[in-house]
This record gives structure tokens, sequence and C-alpha cells, in this order.
């Protein structure tokens, strides 16, 4: 079969990969894409659209409960799994049926199957032989392996996202931002929800007072917790249930397990010793253009890439605007401009947080003032009903600069965006606390906190 020729070729079709496929095409580039699964990626699909969907259920049934007996009357809620489902599907059917066509319409060349390369320039997609001036590879990440006996037992998180109906036991593998999103979730069905957490803590790249703050209302809300334990063993019984082992001799059987212990670069596939770029577990090694530090004819973007940067969708984002632009320059030039970058885990109340954790800014040679309150006794939250919340915030004593935010509770996952705001463009706390926000507001709760 003859080799086909590409300015570009781009492997990914999720936001990262699409937005540098289309920008090139619109510049006048032969553009190629290549996907493995479905066109669309895995944020539309798998990935952060769907999981809202999930996560605004379990917000609204968790917000109706706490208003019972004092804004409305007694209600015995919880979400209609089959009902969500339908739902969640108006979102991602869509995106299957439309992105490859989008791509065709833009004048792109789309390849279905896993490439690997042969050359520094050279991939091989199935039976297609391409080749390319430049590429970037936007494949996004994928599941960490696990290594215990029966862990093919496991479903992973866009498995749980299509599952059709749910048993009465889970039990998550995790305590990051997959586990707890869909164990809040589920807790509000009614099931048993059990999350195992090989650290002390779940959500560790969160403020630690925060969390312990939101773990101990998790078990209010029927979510258990075995932290400082890993799982060693599942094993399927004759009923179909699943028998899990933890190493500090726990036993429990559940009815589903799933695997939300982390995420890797999805690049193990792509025979990338065979084009000479280099990457280590953290995935293919950058420069401050995002382009391979081995091979000057590649990129990589997004969960993919070694940036040193959250893997976050808005990260992906600000790596393919770059990219978009070196790619259509003959000199390279621009570089990505992040900034403070927020992130939210979308557990039910959210728990948010951007800049320095307090422990970081202990560390540093600047004399800090670190804010914390439970603000749960707040009007702002009571106004809900019962609900836990709470903030801690990093103030530079000598510049009245803010370092760090940290948000727990209704609204956290707006509200952070004031403070990434506030510290991309320098303002300091005695300018936030001069704004006169709309009253009464969850934003207005920042001069409070200030």
């Amino acid at each position: 079969m003859a080799v086909q020729h590409f300015d570009v070729v781009v492997l990914g079709t999720g936001p990262s990969g699409g937005t540098v496929a289309k920008k090139s095409a619109k510049a006048g580039h032969r553009v190629a894409i290549v996907e493995a699964r479905e066109f669309g990626g895995t944020c539309a699909l798998r990935g952060c659209n769907p999981k809202k969907v999930f996560t605004n259920a379990g917000s609204l049934v968790n917000g109706v409960r706490s208003a019972s007996g004092k804004l409305i009357a007694e209600a015995n809620v919880e979400i209609d799994w089959s009902l969500l489902q339908s739902f969640k599907r108006t979102f991602t059917e869509p995106v299957v049926k439309e992105s490859e066509a989008s791509f065709r319409e833009a004048g792109i060349a789309t390849f279905h199957g896993a490439a690997k390369f042969t050359g520094s320039t050279h991939l091989e997609v199935g039976q297609e032989k391409l080749t390319a001036d430049r590429i970037l590879i936007a494949t996004g990440a994928m599941p960490a392996p696990l290594e215990f006996s029966g862990s093919e037992h496991a479903i992973l998180s866009d498995e749980f996202l299509d599952l059709s109906e749910l048993p009465g036991e889970l039990l998550f593998i995790g305590g990051g931002y997959v586990s707890m999103e869909f164990a809040h979730v589920v807790a509000r069905t009614g099931r048993r929800v059990i999350v195992v957490e090989r650290g002390k803590s779940v959500l560790s790249g969160f403020d630690p007072d925060l969390v312990a703050m939101l773990v101990e209302y998790s078990k209010s809300q029927g979510l258990e917790f075995h932290t400082d334990c890993e799982v060693n063993q599942i094993d399927k019984l004759s009923d179909g249930a699943f028998r899990v082992s933890l190493d500090n001799g726990d036993v429990m059987d559940v009815g589903l397990v799933v695997h939300g212990a982390g995420r890797v670069p999805n690049i193990s596939s792509l025979n990338l010793g065979r084009a000479d770029i280099d990457h280590d577990r953290d995935g293919i090694k950058v420069d401050k253009y995002m382009r391979s530090t081995s091979n000057p004819n590649v990129f990589a973007t997004g969960d993919c890439a070694a940036s040193d940067m959250p893997r976050l969708t808005p990260v992906a984002n600000e790596e393919a605007r770059i990219v978009s632009k070196n790619l259509q320059s003959g000199n390279l030039q621009a570089i990505p401009d992040y900034g403070p970058v927020a992130k939210v885990a979308f557990t039910t109340p959210s728990i948010a947080s951007v800049g320095l954790s307090e422990e970081q800014a202990e560390k540093s040679s600047a004399d800090v003032n670190v804010r914390f309150d439970d603000t749960s006794t707040w009007g702002s939250v009571r106004k809900l009903g019962t609900m836990v919340a709470g903030y801690k915030v990093i103030i530079d004593k000598e510049s009245d600069l803010i370092v760090g935010a940290h948000l727990l509770g209704p609204a956290s996952q707006e509200t952070i965006n004031l403070f990434a705001l506030a510290m991309k463009h320098g303002l300091t706390a005695t300018d936030m606390k001069s704004t006169l926000f709309a009253f009464p507001t969850f934003a207005s709760d920042v001069r409070r906190m200030l």
C-alpha cells in the first residue's frame, strides 16, 4: 500500500488533538488525524462531560436532602440510574456521530486504529502507512495497571459510566478524583459504597484540613473508607459477586469493583523508541515549546506530555493553542502561559484548590498569613439546609498577594475561579476585599475570607 504524506499528523481526537488538527487545516496544511477508539476523545465521551452529568445528579439529590424539613417538606429522593444514563447519552452520542464528520468537513483525513511509529516521522495505522513533516501526540491518559491477583475483575471508569444498572455494593480502588467523584454519585442511589486508598487520606492533592471535613461528611452520607491499605486480591464468587481482600486482612464481598487508582500517559503502545522519542513514566519529554526533546519533528500535549503540569483539560487546551502557533511558524516562539491552574474534585459538595498548599507556603521563604475556617454556619451555606463547607486562603504578608486558595462546599467549583483570576493578574487580597460583589452570593463570601 502506498505511503500517504501529510504536513501534520495528529494522534488523538480529544480537545487538544482536535484543536491542533483543525487550526492546522485552517492554516492550509494537509492534515490527518488518528483515533484508536471512538472519535471525540476522553473528555467528551468518557471523562469531564459525562462525569459532570453524573456529579450534577449527586449534587441535586444532596441539595434536596439537605433542604428536607427546612426549605421543603420531608423528601426522600435518590438517583434513578436508568434515567441518568439516558440523559448522559444525549451528550455523548451526538459526539460519536458528529466528531469524525466535523474533521472531514474541515478537509482533514481521518484514520481509525492504533498508531505505531516505524521511524522518526513514519507511522503505521493498521494497514495504512503515513509520513508527516510534524506529528502531534495527544493520546491522553489511561488507567494505571493494577498488579495483583484478580485485577482483571475491576472495571474501568469508562465502563462505569456505561453501566446499565448498579449492584447493591460497590468498591472503588483508589481515593483520587475518579473514585471520589463516582463514589459520591453512587451513594446518592442508596447503594453501599466503599473506597480503598493506599495513602493515609483520600484526595491527596487537596488541602488536608478540608479533605478531613469532607471525609466526615461523606461518612454521614453513607461512604465507607479504608485508608493506609491496598487491595491485594479479587476473587469472583459463584453468585457473580466479588470477594476483595486487603493487605491489612480485611475481606469484603461486593457486587462490583471499580478501578479508580490513578491514570498514566497513554503512550505505551506507540513504539516511541522507533522514533527516538524520549519519555518516562510522566510522559513524553518536551521542551518549552511542547516539542520532543529528542525528536524535533514531534510535539506532545495534554496528559501524555511530561510538562510538569496538572493533567487537566484547561492545561491541554493551552498547550494545544501553543502547538498550533508553533506548527504555523517557521521559528518556534510560542510557549504556554498557564498561570495558576485551578483544580476541582466534583465530590458532593466540591472541593477546589489553586496555588500553593499550606505546606508548600511554609517551606517557601515567604512570611504568610494562613486563614482557615469552617463556613458551614455561614448564612450562604445555612440557607441551603445542612452542608459541609470551609476555606483556607494563604496570603503573602509582605506583598498582600494571594498565593494559595482552597475551598470546600457549595459553589466552590465556581468561586475558586475568582482566586485564580486574582492570582493570574496580581490582584492583592485588599483589591479583592474592596470589590463589591453581588450579595447575597457565594462570591461575596470571598471578602469575609480575606
